[in-house]
């Protein structure tokens, strides 16, 4: 890039939100999100820790909706998964413990007897929302539970009844959050990608509180354009077997390659000029750092510019393939020039 595109890049640049804000239409502003009113293009402490904690690598939360359940049957194999058949114990919005089958009984039975009175559900309406809230291997199991403790008070207690149980056996520290849809002021919880957002944020925060390292930011703060594979996707490649979706995308790539049709798509140029305005804010962050002459921030810049730096390509999926089939088509040519060398005369192999 040209020192006067370069320029016109900075000038041009977007506010440091827009690097770790989960692309939402209504988005939630955090501390870190408000510049200095004085010096809007200084670094605050807000944006400098969570920079620290996003070069630094910190754990991502992870929260997500596992589904909803639509009646008592439904709602009733749902807590004896979370609860283990009433081996392990649920704690509700009012503290209080559930244990046994007899505590599994109650709560279910509870739930749905409720629902029959509602006559404003719809017949395929909710019972509940399922949530998992889950941390990487190593993380203290108990600050988990805690944190998950303070966010569902925080986030449902006003509105809503809950239960959560927390399962140790994965590597991943993880609670089972389930919610009843129905709210005390007559509402149903219907979360938005919005809330998924400020659940995850808010999630991070109690962590944090509690000592252990945590973040919530979207794929695109880390480089990434592409989402996570399903874990059903996942499970079909360790073993072997090639998932329809694979096959599908596959067949898309080479049609199109036996087409001429090899331009990247409009939303795959959109990503990549995402990625450009992301890591010039990174950089511009990193020149305001350095300009301080604080020795701390020097340090902070240096590794700003360091993680920048090895931030991936912004390939999609579809590109991937793409370079991955152009690759092997490459290789079985060369291999096919090698074996008719072979057989010319004078090629290495003598004719009787």
């Amino acid at each position: 890039m040209s020192g006067k595109g370069a320029q016109e890049l900075l000038d041009d640049l977007p506010p440091i939100s827009y690097v770790w804000r989960t692309p939402v239409r209504r988005p939630r502003v955090s501390e870190a999100d408000i510049p200095d009113p004085v010096t809007p293009q200084s670094v605050t402490p807000a944006m400098r820790a969570r920079l620290e904690r996003i070069v630094g690598r910190a754990p991502e939360v992870m929260v997500k909706i596992t589904g909803r359940t639509k009646d008592a049957g439904h709602l009733k194999s749902h807590l004896e998964y979370i609860m283990r058949n009433g081996e392990l114990t649920a704690e509700t919005e009012q503290g209080s413990l559930m244990q046994g089958r007899e505590g599994l009984k109650d709560l279910q039975s509870r739930w749905t007897e409720d629902t029959v009175l509602d006559d404003k559900r719809r017949r395929d309406g909710s019972v509940s929302v399922n949530i998992i809230l889950s941390m990487p291997p190593g993380t203290d199991p108990i600050a988990v539970k805690d944190a998950v403790r303070a966010f569902a008070i925080e986030t449902f207690e006003p509105n809503h009844d809950y239960v959560f149980v927390q399962h140790l056996d994965d590597m991943h520290p993880h609670v089972h959050l389930t919610v009843r849809s129905q709210g005390y002021n007559g509402k149903r919880l219907n979360p938005r990608k919005a809330d998924l957002a400020v659940w995850r944020e808010r999630f991070a925060g109690e962590l944090r509180l509690r000592g252990v390292a945590a973040e919530a930011t979207p794929r695109r703060t880390r480089g990434k354009v592409r989402k996570h594979d399903k874990g059903t996707v996942v499970a079909l490649r360790r073993r072997g077997v090639v998932p329809n979706t694979d096959k599908g995308a596959r067949e898309d790539v080479v049609r199109a390659a036996k087409a001429g049709v090899g331009a990247a798509r409009p939303w795959e140029a959109k990503a990549r000029d995402r990625q450009v305005k992301i890591r010039a804010q990174y950089l511009a962050h990193a020149k305001e750092l350095e300009r301080t002459g604080n020795g701390s921030d020097r340090a902070l810049a240096m590794r700003v510019r360091e993680f920048v730096a090895k931030m991936p390509d912004p390939e999609t999926r579809r590109e991937q393939l793409a370079r991955e089939l152009a690759g092997a088509a490459r290789q079985a040519r060369r291999a096919q020039a090698r074996e008719e060398s072979k057989r010319e005369p004078g090629g290495g192999r003598r004719e009787r």
